[in-house]
């Protein structure tokens, strides 16, 4: 019974360390990605934008706290390995770990169980933290991505299903419509995530899963690819920068992943990262040391 006590400890502690650790350091791919589009802005407000946004994230790191006030909804996303041994008790060590982590961080608490409309406190409640699995048949490892997803890039999501006779032309307009109508709220430049698959549920898994992809990367299919280059590159000649004030660059990127879709339908859901991009892997191996 100790051991198993001392596994779990082990285990938690590293999963509260991940969360804590993310909440305050964006991945390096993004913040290299703010120095790149920063050199492309040239007017007073952008550079000021941009330089309160670099201050913001230094500060964070220097006193240990959140880059962001709100520290969102906590997701996993959890490929477990079918020869993981501590399969059985992942559940409880994330959710342990996220209880933790918002007394410790703190994280602010966000979850509010619907229709008792009270906020629990702990950033725990009726299926949260929200757990994606995966199964990884034969691997004694686990990989868990976590992001951490504030409401400014939840409002401008959207998913919709079309008709084939719409044809994929009606990919582009659904994802500019989202991002002119309420993009602002997700605290520009974006990224943006889509999904396109066979109904509305698993195009918006889809979407949420491409903001997990690292910046630069692209589709597995040049037909894919080529559509995140145009409709990145049309995104940025809106005129639209950060915060979405007038400027030359208001995406840092768009991810598309996919899956076989029916032969009536083709659905498409859009996702949004704000500029913080809080997200990140950490891999346990079976022995629960960890990278």
């Amino acid at each position: 019974m100790y051991m198993i006590m001392e596994i779990k400890e082990k285990f938690i502690a590293a999963v509260e360390k991940f969360i804590a650790h993310l909440s305050i350091h964006p991945a390096d791919d993004v913040i290299a990605r703010l120095e790149e589009m920063r050199k492309h802005e040239d007017s007073y407000l952008q550079k000021t934008i941009y330089d309160s946004y670099f201050e913001n994230l230094k500060m964070a790191s220097e006193l240990g706290r959140p880059c962001c006030q709100d520290t969102g909804m906590i997701q996993f996303f959890v490929k477990a390995g079918t020869g993981f041994p501590h399969l059985d008790i992942t559940k409880e060590v994330l959710t342990e770990a996220v209880r933790r982590a918002t007394a410790n961080v703190p994280l602010r608490p966000n979850a509010v169980n619907f229709f008792e409309e009270t906020n629990t406190g702990n950033n725990l409640g009726e299926r949260s933290p929200w757990i994606d699995w995966e199964i990884i048949s034969g691997s004694p490892e686990m990989e868990i991505t976590l992001y951490l997803s504030g409401a400014g890039c939840s409002l401008p999501a959207q998913a919709k299903v079309f008709k084939p006779s719409d044809g994929y032309e009606a990919i582009s307009p659904f994802v500019f419509d989202a991002v002119c109508g309420s993009g602002i709220n997700a605290c520009p430049p974006l990224l943006v995530g889509i999904g396109l698959g066979h109904n509305m549920e698993n195009a918006a898994v889809l979407s949420k899963k491409a903001l997990l992809r690292p910046l630069g990367t692209h589709h597995h299919h040049p037909k894919g690819a080529e559509l995140e280059k145009r409709i990145t590159d049309d995104l940025n000649n809106l005129g639209m920068g950060a915060q979405g004030l007038r400027g030359k660059r208001c995406v840092m990127g768009v991810h598309i992943e996919s899956s076989a879709r029916h032969t009536a339908t083709i659905a498409c859901a859009v996702n949004f990262s704000c500029y913080m991009l809080r997200r990140g892997v950490i891999r346990f191996k079976k022995d629960l040391s960890y990278e």
